[in-house]
Order: structure tokens, then sequence, then C-alpha cells
């Protein structure tokens, strides 16, 4: 039986951490990114994210509501997030990596030269 705890106890801190790791990434994430993504809207999913983190604590392993949470912070890592990466165009929280100020959609922009 303490086999079967340990095991309980390791998933518990992996439900966890998946639901402390979505409610971070969409804490940092603009909110103009969940709109450009037809995504729900950030409030949305810092709420969600927070009550699975939560529940996910408070409950065993073997009640509905932490699987749910599980559910809820896969669905925000599998989907909503790839989504608002696209949409912002890089990691999504407001910097640039490497280029210019002056590059466009394309490239530098060189002023037609």
């Amino acid at each position: 039986m303490l086999g079967f705890a340990g095991l309980m106890g390791i998933l518990k801190i992996v439900m966890m951490a998946l639901a402390a790791f979505g409610l971070f990434d969409a804490a940092f994430r603009r909110e103009d990114a969940f709109r450009a993504a037809d995504k729900q809207n950030k409030v949305f999913w810092l709420i969600i994210l927070g009550i699975a983190l939560v529940v996910s604590y408070l409950f065993s392993l073997l009640s509905i509501l932490p699987i749910a949470g599980v559910i809820a912070s896969i669905v925000y890592i599998v989907d909503v997030r790839p989504a608002l990466r696209q949409a912002s165009g890089g990691n999504g929280w407001g910097r640039r990596r490497g280029g210019s100020s002056s590059d466009g959609p394309y490239g530098p922009y060189n002023g037609g030269r």
C-alpha cells in the first residue's frame, strides 16, 4: 500500500505542476493575444487554471474535480498556448527574439531600396 500512496503522491505533484505551469504561462500572456487567437479571454483561463491548481491540491485524485482540473490544464497547454504563441508571433510575452524594430513581416524594411 505504501507504493500506491507514493505513486498517488507523484501524480498529485504532476497535476499541480501542470496547473501551475498553465497558470503562470497564462498570467504572462498579453490579453490581445487571446482575442487574436480566438480563444476565451485571459481572465477566464486564469480563473480555470487557478481553480485547477487549488482543486488538485485539496482533493484526492480519486474524485472527479482533480481530473477535470487536469483536463483543463492539458487543454490550455496543448491547444490554447500554441495558438497564443502563433497569434503573438513568438513567445507571446511582449518580447521579440532578435531582429530590429524596423523589421517587417517578410524581413527588414530598408526604405524601398
